[in-house]
């Protein structure tokens, strides 16, 4: 079950940089998915996670990321049982397979202009991420597909959705959306090599937004850092803060 939280919490920061990085670039998708989120949820302040059933073009937006950039391109590795023939090759029991499901993404084949970032094309289409349409796959497919997968979209969804309600989103002072790039840092975890520009912003709305303080009957000697320890570094108890809303 840890593994579960963390590998959810590592891939989940990595989509929604991602996420976010693409709708900086596409100013048009970022409009559209605001105007739903907030005519949705109205003035209630913030969205939960039955709010998030109704916000159709913001799943497309994730499904259409997880089509582009999936944070685990090449998957978890498979071991085939038997020898077998595909495609004409023949392929021997016990052969390590890896399936890049970055390039089944922008495979022509597949898509339309594979390479344009586009969630109309998911709106009212019957393909989806959970491992039942070959296309998009970025959890796997069959009885192995990745077990953390609706707590990880849940996850993506309801901070995404949070996100554009709360906050309007532009670039950095001296910045243009054409100098936003997608290089990336490959591993197991595919994250964005340059999202110090995403990173800064939501942190100096959150400083701007908010007053933080420790939460009642804690003190701040009381803080600690240690960390969890695995490919990425997180902090091992890191849900202890308040906030309290100063600014709209």
């Amino acid at each position: 079950m840890q593994d579960i939280f963390i590998a959810g919490t590592d891939t989940a920061a990595a989509t929604m940089i991602w996420v976010m990085s693409f709708l900086m670039k596409n100013p048009k998708c970022l409009k559209k998915a605001q105007v739903e989120v907030r005519d949705l949820v109205g003035e209630k302040g913030f969205v939960n996670e039955d709010d998030v059933q109704g916000l159709i073009y913001l799943k497309a937006v994730i499904k259409e990321t997880f089509r582009l950039q999936p944070v685990a391109p090449l998957l978890l590795p498979r071991e085939t049982r038997r020898k077998c023939s595909i495609g004409g090759y023949e392929v021997p029991a016990k052969t390590l397979v890896y399936v890049n499901a970055w390039a089944i993404g922008r495979e022509p084949e597949a898509w339309e202009n594979p390479q344009d970032f586009c969630p109309e094309r998911l709106i009212g289409s019957s393909i989806d991420y959970k491992g039942l349409n070959f296309e998009l796959i970025p959890f796997g497919a069959g009885r192995r597909v990745c077990p953390g997968m609706h707590m990880g979209v849940a996850e993506v969804e309801l901070g995404l959705a949070n996100l554009l309600y709360k906050f309007d989103w532009e670039m950095p002072n001296g910045m243009n959306r054409e100098d936003l790039d997608f290089d990336a840092v490959n591993g197991l975890t595919t994250h964005k090599k340059n999202a110090v520009a995403e990173v800064e912003l939501g942190l100096a709305n959150l400083l701007y937004k908010f007053d933080w303080e420790m939460p009642n009957g804690m003190n701040r000697e009381d803080l600690d850092f240690d960390a969890v320890n695995v490919l990425t570094t997180h902090k091992k108890n890191a849900l202890i803060l308040q906030a309290k809303k100063i600014n709209d």
